[in-house]
């Protein structure tokens, strides 16, 4: 005599849907009854699933600092620091007057003195402040660093520089670019180059 396979009735216990809702209320009596209902003769079996462990409340996301914080300094905070800076500066100015009274008052800055610095930052690195004799120091990212600032300067002042300073900036990027490509290309070459046979 062949033994009829069991039924089996599950019943989802879990208050919360795959996407997170909550389950609507269902009562078990539906999936008592149809084991009820059933003949007899076969024997039904009723698994619950357990409830999985709720979750823990993820925390909550840092709100994004308030637009005055990223602002900055307001008009004012910047037009009394800029005043307080002009200030300091008159008195360092008067001091080195009185202490070298022969000696010429420091000019401004200027769009000029910014290229003059970057530039001579950038030959500095590709060795040209090397004493006589002595195997040149190099500094290729540094050299790189500082003609790709002027190339920045360049792309960001664009239609705001009058023809003289454009023409500067131009021809200190020339001149540093074809420094660069010459002193990479013998780096370059030298390194292909198999080393002396010792003796």
């Amino acid at each position: 005599m062949k033994e009829k396979p069991p039924s089996f009735v599950v019943n989802d216990r879990r208050k919360f849907t795959s996407e997170g809702d909550v389950r609507e209320e269902t009562t078990t009596s539906s999936g008592q009854e149809s084991a009820t209902e059933r003949p007899a003769d076969t024997t039904a079996r009723v698994i619950t699933m357990p409830s999985p462990k709720q979750e823990e409340p993820k925390p909550e996301e840092v709100p994004a600092p308030a637009e005055e914080e990223l602002a900055g300094p307001t008009a004012q905070e910047s037009a009394d620091q800029h005043a307080a800076y002009q200030q300091s500066s008159r008195e360092i100015d008067s001091m080195l007057r009185q202490a070298n009274p022969g000696a010429e008052a420091t000019p401004d800055t200027n769009f000029e003195h910014v290229v003059q610095s970057i530039y001579l930052s950038a030959i500095m690195a590709m060795g040209a402040g090397t004493e006589q004799g002595q195997q040149p120091r190099l500094d290729i990212v540094g050299a790189r660093q500082s003609i790709d600032m002027l190339a920045i300067l360049q792309d960001k002042t664009k239609g705001n520089l009058n023809e003289k300073e454009q023409r500067l900036l131009q021809n200190a990027l020339f001149d540093l670019r074809m420094m660069f490509v010459e002193i990479t290309n013998a780096i370059a070459k030298s390194a292909q180059q198999p080393p002396p046979k010792r003796k």
